[in-house]
């Protein structure tokens, strides 16, 4: 009789559910892309409902549920560190404590309520276990990697106490070997810049990890503030462990990041206060100094979590694991031969993680995947909708489409549209796990258009103008436009663009403006080479996802190219795109100009204001 165990995150930021049988992923899914709540906090009733439903069963056929945290632990810290700072931190005391009091210390309660809201009842022989937050990264790193053996490095802002852990996965075991505590945090330290630099904490920080190519790396100020923040905000030792200089912060009993006059004092600038101020010189060369200063703290954490396992392989998971140039540093620095990032690195991938460490430890049952690949499937864990369902949802809503039976034949189509700088939505079989899509539901376009990032940004996902696009490209293509000699099928590496492939700066280049810099044509692939001729590269097997490898593959044969830009099928504050109807409403009001559903185009330029008409126009709050 199948075993099944159901994974939980929640009431903090990215709830989700992942579902195991007999150890296996079966289903996982954030519950945003359900409920359409960028970052949903709640109990993940949509992508509960989900993932049961995948497997045809019922709380009644549950071995157990496991919790990513443990909240009484977590109430400890917080209880601890506001006794540790009093008297200040009474707002923010007085603001948290009665959510606490009334739902979080019971989230045993709040899960029973959750699982009867669903299905009615609850089964009273029904365990729920709670796993210690950076054990459930741990284990979301290491089980479903392709080793048998691996250090562990998960790095975030905080679990309960813990804010970095070196682990060392064997078999079906994991052992902790050091561990860093709050308020001594990377990942707050991260956010605290990203604040500072006037993007949302939480949301924000890859737009900061975006912005650091921009600092002038040559620059005193970049040095001075690398240099300030290493003496003014934090004492490092080699081993990668530091100690914040909490003075300078206010995270730990306020309801801000830092006081903005004491960083005003310390680097001489003035926080950029919301999105809408300017960008300045200085902003992008503290982006580059934080990004420095991360990349050196986890070189030394890696390095030490070498020393203390002698493994020949490293696994990740956490917020800061999102760091994909970190991520391209660490494998470029030899410290380990083999990299493996969970996908979902951040607290949604608690779920999956919670269930493993349950399956493995709790119930003491062993690896039996195979070892050659990962058992993610590629990350393709969510909801698939049928030709016939998109077909239905389609007729309902009387929009023209051409059906394909070939999909061969589709793809040349598509590709054909991408080749004359068309931007094509791109929805195909399972809902991508993590934060990234992975071409099952993407927007495409050309690389070679000297013009697609900025109409990406500006007209399809209405962001910023200096954030940077992706590649996908064949796994067998990619030594030769990238210098990258590993897969990366995640999206979660950055490597840089091939010499040849380049186009030279002109004089004077770093000291231009932002925008002059960000249009300037640095390579054969504009759309897809950052500033500093950079990648964030997806590389696509026919193995994992055939559909979207013969997409490249007929990009290729009509442009010699195989690889297209792909970003993820949603606007600005909107969570990537779930069903047929989540994407024809974004397709409708964007400049999208075709949407490939399954076997079905949509080609813009047969819709008519009727059509768009019966698509609501949703606002987003803006991330």
């Amino acid at each position: 009789m199948a075993r099944y165990i159901l994974g939980l995150s929640a009431f903090y930021h990215d709830s989700a559910a992942a579902l195991l049988k007999d150890g296996a992923i079966i289903a996982a899914a954030h519950e945003e892309r359900f409920s359409r709540k960028k970052q949903d906090s709640g109990f993940p009733i949509h992508a509960t409902e989900y993932v049961m439903n995948e497997a045809l069963i019922n709380p009644s056929d549950l071995e157990a549920i496991v919790f990513y945290d443990k909240p009484l632990l977590k109430f400890e810290r917080l209880l601890e560190t506001y006794h540790a700072f009093a008297p200040r931190g009474l707002h923010s005391f007085l603001t948290a404590m009665p959510v606490w009091i009334k739902e979080k210390a019971f989230t045993r309660n709040l899960i029973r309520d959750g699982i009867k809201e669903l299905f009615g009842s609850y089964p009273k022989s029904l365990p729920i276990l709670f796993s210690e937050h950076h054990l459930s990264h741990a284990a979301s790193a290491f089980y479903p990697s392709p080793y048998k053996e691996a250090a562990i490095l998960t790095v975030d802002g905080v679990g309960e106490w813990t804010t970095t852990s070196i682990f060392k996965g064997s078999g079906a075991k994991i052992e902790v070997l050091k561990e860093q505590h709050f308020p001594h945090s990377l990942g707050l330290l991260y956010s605290s810049v990203t604040y500072y630099c006037g993007f949302k904490v939480n949301s924000g920080e890859y737009k900061l990890m975006g912005l650091a190519p921009y600092g002038n790396a040559n620059s005193a100020e970049t040095q001075k503030f690398k240099d300030l923040i290493l003496s003014e905000l934090m004492e490092l030792k080699e081993d990668g462990s530091f100690k914040l200089r909490m003075r300078n912060f206010n995270f730990a009993a306020g309801l801000t990041m830092v006081e903005d006059p004491v960083w005003e004092e310390i680097f001489g600038i003035k926080r950029r206060k919301s999105e809408s101020d300017e960008l300045t010189q200085s902003h992008m060369n503290l982006a580059l100094a934080i990004q420095q200063v991360t990349d050196e703290i986890l070189l030394r954490l890696a390095k030490t979590a070498q020393q203390l396992t002698g493994s020949e392989s490293l696994v990740l998971a956490g917020g800061v694991a999102l760091n994909c140039v970190a991520n391209g540093k660490l494998l470029r620095s030899g410290l380990f031969k083999k990299i493996w990032i969970q996908p979902a690195a951040g607290d949604a991938g608690g779920a999956l993680g919670a269930a493993q460490a349950a399956w493995h430890i709790h119930f003491d049952q062993p690896r039996t995947h195979a070892t050659e690949a990962d058992s993610m499937s590629g990350a393709y864990l969510g909801p698939e909708f049928s030709d016939t369902f998109i077909q239905k949802t389609l007729s309902r809503f009387e929009i023209p489409f051409q059906f394909f039976e070939n999909f061969d034949q589709l793809c040349e189509k598509a590709a054909r549209l991408l080749s004359e700088d068309h931007v094509v939505g791109w929805f195909q079989g399972r809902m991508e796990w993590g934060p990234r899509a992975l071409g099952n539901r993407s927007i495409l376009g050309d690389p070679r258009s000297e013009d697609m990032q900025k109409k990406l940004n500006l007209k399809i996902k209405y962001r910023e103008g200096f954030r940077p696009f992706a590649p996908s490209v064949r796994i067998e293509d990619a030594s030769t436009y990238f210098e990258l000699e590993t897969d990366s099928p995640y999206m979660l590496l950055v490597a840089d663009v091939r010499e040849d492939l380049r186009f030279p700066e002109p004089s004077g280049y770093s000291e231009l403006p932002l925008y002059e810099r960000l249009y300037h044509k640095r390579s054969k692939l504009p759309a897809i080479t950052h500033i500093d001729y950079s990648a964030r590269i997806q590389t696509v097997d026919k193995k994992t996802n055939e559909p979207y490898w013969k997409l490249l593959t007929a990009f290729k044969e009509q442009t010699g190219y195989g690889l297209v830009v792909n970003t993820s099928f949603n606007v600005r504050g909107e969570p990537i795109v779930c069903s047929p109807e989540d994407a024809i409403r974004c397709f409708l009001h964007t400049e999208m100009d075709a949407l490939v559903l399954g076997k079905h185009l949509l080609l813009k330029s047969d819709m008519t204001n009727e059509i768009k008409d019966q698509f609501s126009k949703e606002k987003f709050e803006k991330d």
